[in-house]
C-alpha cells in the first residue's frame, strides 16, 4: 500500500469514526448530536449509508479503480452534509467545531488524493499509447 493509499484509507475511517460517533450520541441522547430527522430524510439511515460507502470504497481500495475513486468522493461528499461548511454557521458550532474541521480536513484529502491518484492513472495511459505509436 502506498503513502496516498494510506492516506486515503485514513480519511475515509477518519469519517467513518465521526459519523458513527455522531450516531450513537443520537441514541444515548447526548448532546450534542445531530438532529434526529431532517427535511428530507432521517439521519441515523443517512449516516448509515454513509458509513457503508466509505467501508465499501475502503474495501475495493480508494485509489487503485474508478469505482474505490467514485465511492470514496461519494462518501466525502456524503460525510459533508454533517460536518461541512454550513456548520460553520450552526448554532451548536461552538460544541461541534472538532468534528466539523476534522471531516472538512478527511474529505479534503480524499478529494485531493482522488484527483492526483486520476491524473496519474492518465498520464500513464497516455505514456502507453505514445508508447504504442513508436
Amino acid at each position: 500500500m502506498t503513502h496516498h493509499d494510506r492516506q486515503a484509507h485514513a480519511a475515509l475511517t477518519t469519517l467513518i469514526l465521526l459519523q458513527i460517533i455522531m450516531l450513537s450520541a443520537l441514541y444515548a441522547g447526548i448532546r450534542p448530536h445531530p438532529p434526529v430527522a431532517t427535511p428530507l430524510f432521517g439521519i441515523a439511515p443517512y449516516l448509515g449509508a454513509a458509513v457503508s460507502i466509505a467501508v465499501a470504497a475502503m474495501i475495493v481500495q480508494p485509489l487503485a479503480t474508478t469505482t474505490g475513486r467514485v465511492l470514496s468522493v461519494v462518501a466525502a461528499l456524503m460525510a459533508l452534509v454533517s460536518f461541512g461548511p454550513q456548520k460553520y454557521f450552526d448554532a451548536q458550532f461552538a460544541l461541534i467545531w472538532p468534528a466539523v474541521i476534522l471531516g472538512q480536513l478527511a474529505a479534503l484529502v480524499i478529494f485531493v488524493r482522488v484527483i492526483a491518484s486520476r491524473q496519474k492513472e492518465e498520464t500513464a495511459q497516455h505514456a502507453a499509447a505514445s508508447a504504442g505509436q513508436a
